[in-house]
């Protein structure tokens, strides 16, 4: 049976639908849940073999970007989470999902309090371009495992920037390959902007707790699944696409 993604939506989310595809095209079943519907228990969490939380702007980030839907993964799902997290069942975290997790401490994960964050782009304005992304064959995130090839997708946030509590905290995500990706000039050269488009630190563009389930990253592979998508399709350059960290993820998903 193909494994059920819950996507997770509140108010301000609008990439779910991408997300959907993603996953359907990766060989999920995914399925479009609001918040609401998890607190009614009109949808269990505990019922679905793998959590999505797309990008967008929950609450209109209101308090930050992601912060109140951070606040609601801690309080309202928390335990549900946790439980889901202890089954190592994935979570994918995407821009807005991304800064979510962060900020509510899944990410890096796990302690008492949040070790890193996701601040205003070094430019200081909105950045929406194409970035390539080098996943780390030496990182125990399951969304990555196995991939050697580039990836190429967009990017679309003011508040991108990845930022550790301390340079211990980096230290420690890098020793114990919890950096998942980054990013990298498009012949996979170091990156400097606008190929790191928010100056995170040490080019990070998304990392993975240390089990390695949970997984979020600012950049939306989601939005490059099919060649058409590509902005070099139409010359004959598609390539590098997405797709594959959610069939990464959608077999893990398949095997709990």
């Amino acid at each position: 049976m193909k494994p059920k993604v819950l996507i997770l939506t509140a108010s301000g989310t609008n990439r779910d639908r991408d997300a959907a595809v993603a996953c359907d095209l990766a060989g999920g079943q995914p399925e479009v849940v609001h918040i609401n519907q998890l607190r009614s228990g009109e949808r269990r969490l505990a019922e679905y073999q793998m959590l999505l939380i797309p990008g967008g702007f929950s609450y209109g980030d209101d308090l930050g970007a992601g912060r109140i839907l951070a606040t609601d993964l801690l309080y309202s799902l928390g335990d549900e989470l946790r439980r889901f997290d202890e089954a190592g069942k994935p979570v994918l975290g995407i821009c807005n999902g991304f800064q979510a997790l962060v900020k509510a401490g899944f990410l890096p994960g796990p302690a008492p309090k949040q070790l890193a964050t996701l601040t205003t782009n070094s430019s200081n304005r909105f950045e929406c371009r194409w970035v390539t992304l080098r996943p780390n064959r030496q990182s125990r995130c399951v969304f990555t495992q196995g991939l050697d090839d580039l990836i190429e997708c967009p990017v679309a946030h003011g508040e991108g920037r990845f930022v550790p509590l301390s340079q211990d905290v980096l230290d420690d995500l890098q020793a114990n390959g919890q950096v998942a990706i980054t990013y990298v000039a498009e012949d996979g050269g170091p990156a400097a902007y606008p190929a790191n488009p928010n100056g995170s630190v040490a080019d990070i563009a998304g990392i993975c707790n240390q089990r390695g389930n949970i997984f979020g990253l600012m950049p939306h592979p989601e939005d490059h699944v099919y060649p058409e998508q590509h902005p070099l399709w139409a010359r004959g350059q598609a390539r590098r696409s997405g797709l594959p960290l959610f069939v990464n993820g959608i077999r893990y998903a398949a095997l709990l």
